[in-house]
């Protein structure tokens, strides 16, 4: 359907006033995401004078994909997305549920709830550091008390128990911000949809399997997007809590990218690894995307 000369004016007046916005996003995100693919283009040196590209194609990305630390960390980056973010959205679930209930001081319980996702990850971090401490830890002295452990534990100094004590910390941080966007989608669904169920003789755990469930998809798919999306960029926490040790065993793909670049010197490769990333997170966004929209349509 053509539009109006009127429709026509108010579009460009419409883009004119977005424009500035539109310029500054370009700015800030275009600009360093179309220069980084040009740095992965590129042999780079640094000079007295600065640095000296040299143009070599898709070597670098030769170079990453061919390297077993660059498969290892995305491995171990895929593994942590999809562990944490399950736990998450499950527990995140079943303290929605709990705060959708009309129970008494829900407001202060969602408060406290809120504290550990405010905290700035590097300072989590170097608590769950302390309560992972092999010497003076909190967790060796709470577990030996109980007589559960002999000897205190070096929780960071194996791979596997340092997956899993970083797993922790993170799932303790983020289950809030999932559960605030569950327990929102809970407020969203109507009242009458669970008093229809009731009058056909559904149970409670039916009411959540046929009504529940269904109508929170869309939640639990936007939930899940932002919590793996932050999962790739995951940085701050191994760096602190690790390092990405033992050996490169908890290196999540974003560290390796900034040792790369930035105490290795590989600006290439490093840049080739971030772009890779780039790439990976782009496509999942996607995907997502497109499942979350065929929720929503199926609800609809």
């Amino acid at each position: 359907m053509r539009r109006t000369h009127l429709e026509r004016k108010y579009a460009t007046a419409g883009y004119l006033m977005v424009s500035p916005a539109l310029l500054v996003i370009a700015l800030v995100t275009l600009f360093p995401i179309g220069y980084s693919i040009w740095m992965s283009l590129n042999s780079i040196s640094s000079t007295y004078n600065g640095f000296q590209f040299s143009f070599n194609g898709l070597t670098n990305y030769s170079i990453v994909f061919s390297n077993a630390i660059f498969w290892q960390a995305l491995l171990f980056t895929v593994i942590y997305a999809i562990v944490t973010v399950a736990v998450e959205l499950v527990l995140g679930l079943l303290v929605a549920l709990a705060l959708n209930q009309p129970i008494k001081g829900r407001g202060l319980a969602i408060a406290v709830m809120l504290i550990p996702w405010t905290l700035i990850t590097v300072i989590s971090a170097q608590m769950w550091g302390y309560i992972y401490n092999g010497i003076y830890g909190v967790l060796n002295a709470i577990l030996m008390s109980l007589h559960i452990i002999q000897s205190p534990v070096l929780w960071l100094g194996d791979p596997t128990l340092a997956t899993i004590a970083m797993m922790i910390a993170d799932i303790w941080k983020t289950t809030p911000f999932v559960t605030m966007i569950l327990l929102a989608g809970l407020q969203l669904i109507p009242s009458d949809l669970y008093e229809a169920a009731r009058i056909d003789g559904a149970t409670g755990w039916r009411s959540f399997w046929s009504v529940t469930l269904p109508l929170l998809r869309p939640s639990i798919g936007l939930a899940a997007l932002f919590r793996i999306l932050q999962a790739f960029g995951l940085f701050d926490l191994p760096f602190v809590l690790t390092n990405g040790g033992p050996g490169t065993s908890t290196e999540p793909i974003a560290m390796l990218a900034y040792k790369a670049i930035f105490s290795d010197g590989n600006y290439g490769p490093g840049t080739a690894v971030a772009v890779a990333t780039v790439g990976i997170v782009i496509i999942l966004a996607l995907v997502s995307l497109k499942a979350l929209r065929t929720q929503v349509g199926e609800i609809e």
